[in-house]
């Protein structure tokens, strides 16, 4: 198991077009782009590329929230490149699995670090939400995202949906919170016996309540980062 021939690897590994339109995953890790004028990408997911394509890094916060928000996040998820021309780009984030969605006419926010790539059609804007300087947590912001067009987005292994009713709302760990619909306006929360069951160090233990009609998806997995003030 896993001893090829080179000519053997090749052809158990090479790129084939699947025509699945702009967004194709070659496999449930690797995003193909089949660039024809201008696509959105999360700065730092090129691994490969073809053709004539021209990559400029965007400073996708100066969008809104400014140098407030930039003084508590890190990491390139801050960031969007714009890649234009014609070819074929290749998107991975650290092993992240993705998912493309179809958007029509639809609100998405999808926590700001696990968007990987969206099309020039769709509009999209800087959300900071409440609470967040008390949080050490990868969800300090989300892109709102709006329209008509494609949109991939990263998770740790499989991504969980819920269905939000108002009489059955949902609470969920603001470091495995993926995303949710624009229908919903998440409420920050602290519990201390969650905390104190969960055998937790120090601070409070935040959750996101959502409540109304619509839908939150989680990941299996609790992805931290550290806050930087500078």
């Amino acid at each position: 198991m896993g001893r090829y021939t080179i000519q053997d690897f090749i052809a158990k590994t090479a790129q084939r077009d699947l025509n699945q339109g702009e967004f194709e995953l070659e496999n449930e890790r690797m995003l193909e782009i089949n660039l024809h004028g201008m696509i959105w990408t999360k700065t730092g997911s090129m691994v490969a590329y073809r053709g004539n394509v021209k990559f400029t890094r965007e400073g996708i916060l100066d969008r809104g929230v400014g140098n407030l928000l930039k003084k508590f996040v890190s990491g390139e998820g801050t960031k969007l490149t714009k890649a234009e021309g014609t070819g074929k780009l290749y998107l991975a984030d650290s092993g992240k699995k993705i998912t493309v969605l179809n958007l029509q006419n639809d609100q998405i926010f999808v926590n700001g670090n696990d968007v990987l790539a969206l099309d020039d059609t769709l509009s999209f804007d800087i959300r900071l939400m409440k609470k967040v300087s008390a949080m050490l947590s990868g969800g300090l912001f989300n892109v709102e995202v709006r329209g008509t067009g494609m949109l991939a987005i990263t998770t740790h292994y499989d991504p969980l949906t819920l269905v939000v009713t108002p009489d059955n709302p949902v609470c969920t760990d603001p470091n495995a919170t993926i995303a949710w619909s624009g229908s919903l306006t998440p409420e920050f929360k602290t519990d201390v016996s969650l905390k104190t069951f969960l055998g937790r160090g120090s601070g409070e233990s935040f959750q996101m309540l959502f409540r109304g009609n619509g839908f939150v998806v989680v990941q299996p997995y609790e992805e931290v980062y550290m806050q930087h003030g500078g």
